[in-house]
């Protein structure tokens, strides 16, 4: 290389893919992918990462990571991986000036205005809004959680969140089985375990009383399933339900990015199962829901982008 580059690496509970990126463009290129188990910790994939690539130090302006996990004054703690993860643990592997620790779906926020059109699908198109008006992303994978993003002039601000872990809302038959199942095997009742890939087993489990896996219950689903057909329509409903409940806590009206794998599962049958209708039943504030737009971010490598946009303005 002839000019300096920031590193970026966006760590799951799995795997943590780790890529190169000029300003806020990711290097496609430059990704590569690791199995966390083969690691004790990031510093030792991102030592992986420069022998694999010759990248040295030396070449290195600053580093972001999103991980995903709660994050608190700049420091990770993983939900699935006994990882911790701060600026020493950075500096450790590398001597920039520049280090970052984001959420997942901070980094998510991050990105939205950087996402190439092509990877954007808008479900629920809404007029162009005010510059400065607020974002809303909302992850759907693994586990679930959104995060408002805040344009503001002294620069973009997405406050980190633990939205996944809140009240199942009792929106329909299916949710009341559910929230009835997690307190009897959970003491608890919350979004994540009915919005999220473990989440659609869960519905289906309590629907039908059978354990099928997730890429299992969506490929029937595409082929019209009536079983499938009914867990996805109860999943697009808590969806619709959960998202406009967060429309009105934050309010976005620069609209909300659905993001994450299971979003992008579901893309296809959000308006089908009835996703508006639920995200705006909200009694005499439907009308008022209405206003805000839903698009799909299907960019696999939105994570890493964002945690380029922000170092790009730190």
């Amino acid at each position: 290389m002839s000019d300096k580059s920031s590193l970026v690496a966006d760590i799951g509970g799995t795997n943590t893919r780790v890529a190169l990126a000029h300003g806020a463009v990711v290097d496609g290129n430059s990704v590569r992918r690791y199995r966390n188990a083969d690691h004790g910790g990031i510093d030792s994939v991102l030592h992986a990462y420069l022998a694999e690539t010759g990248v040295s130090d030396a070449q290195i302006s600053g580093a972001c990571v999103a991980a995903a996990g709660p994050v608190r004054d700049g420091v990770a703690e993983m939900t699935n991986l006994d990882w911790r993860i701060d600026r020493a643990v950075l500096g450790r592997t590398l001597s920039a000036e520049k280090l970052a620790v984001l959420n997942d779906l901070q980094a998510q926020g991050h990105a939205i205005g950087n996402v190439p059109p092509q990877f954007l699908d808008e479900l629920l198109p809404q007029p162009t809004p005010a510059r400065q008006a607020a974002k809303l992303v909302v992850g759907l994978g693994t586990g679930f959680n959104a995060a408002p993003v805040y344009d503001t002039a002294a620069g973009r601000f997405v406050p980190p969140s633990e939205a996944g872990h809140v009240s199942l809302p009792i929106c329909c038959d299916a949710a009341r089985l559910l929230a009835a199942e997690l307190l009897r095997t959970h003491d608890f009742a919350a979004v994540e375990e009915a919005l999220s890939g473990r989440g659609v087993e869960r519905l289906h489990r309590v629907l039908h009383g059978v354990d099928v896996e997730v890429g299992a219950i969506m490929a029937a689903l595409a082929q019209g399933d009536a079983q499938a057909t009914l867990t996805g329509t109860a999943f697009v409903r808590i969806l619709g339900t959960v998202v406009g409940d967060l429309c009105l806590t934050h309010l976005p009206f620069g609209g909300v990015y659905l993001v994450g794998g299971v979003a992008r599962a579901f893309a296809p049958y959000l308006l089908d199962l009835g996703f508006a209708e639920a995200m705006h039943d909200k009694g005499r504030f439907g009308p008022f829901v209405q206003q805000f737009s839903v698009t799909v971010v299907s960019d696999d490598y939105a994570a890493l982008t964002g945690c380029a946009s922000h170092l790009a303005h730190l």
